[in-house]
């Protein structure tokens, strides 16, 4: 990773370079004293034959940095897919635990605005609130209120920790 950073910055510092040098070479070639044209007198020196239109080129050496700038652009970008997939290999685990709590924490929040818009709706609320009442009510009745009922609980409740677990869990 740090290569490839690295790299890029190389680019980047050589690319200013040679802009920063082209500058000073144009700041340097400039007369000091300009004669002016009028804007007739430019346009008849492009324009030398009626209803043609001459088509500036640009300069050569332009083109020749652009392909030396392609060149570097499509050297690195053949390189890195070595470069993400060694990295990806080497913090493979890691990478894998932030994707799993990013989602874990992505999921969350979605689920407790799904909730709050919820709970926004007139008469919503309440209702829910009256289903876990019911709910709760239902859950002593039939498994708190006899001995036998409380067996029948813990030993759900041994079988789900067996199961989850892998191995017989000693009662």
């Amino acid at each position: 990773m740090h290569r490839l950073i690295n790299s890029l910055v190389v680019v980047i510092v050589q690319i200013r370079e040679t802009q920063l040098s082209q500058f000073m070479e144009a700041k340097m070639q400039e007369p000091q004293f300009t004669e002016t044209k009028s804007p007739e007198a430019t346009m008849a020196e492009i324009n030398n034959q009626t209803g043609t239109i001459t088509k500036l080129q640009p300069p050569a050496q332009s083109q020749e940095e652009w392909l030396k700038y392609g060149e570097q652009i499509s050297g690195f970008l053949g390189t890195l897919p070595e470069y993400l997939g060694s990295f990806f290999n080497q913090y493979k685990q890691p990478l894998i635990s932030l994707g799993l709590i990013v989602g874990a924490i992505v999921a969350v929040k979605v689920l407790l605005a799904v909730l709050d818009a919820l709970n926004d709706i007139p008469l919503v609320a309440p209702t829910f609130e009256l289903i876990g009442i019911g709910y709760s009510a239902w859950f002593v009745y039939r498994y708190l209120l006899k001995a036998s009922t409380r067996q029948e609980l813990t030993q759900e409740i041994t079988t789900l920790k067996s199961q989850v677990v892998g191995k017989e869990v000693s009662e």
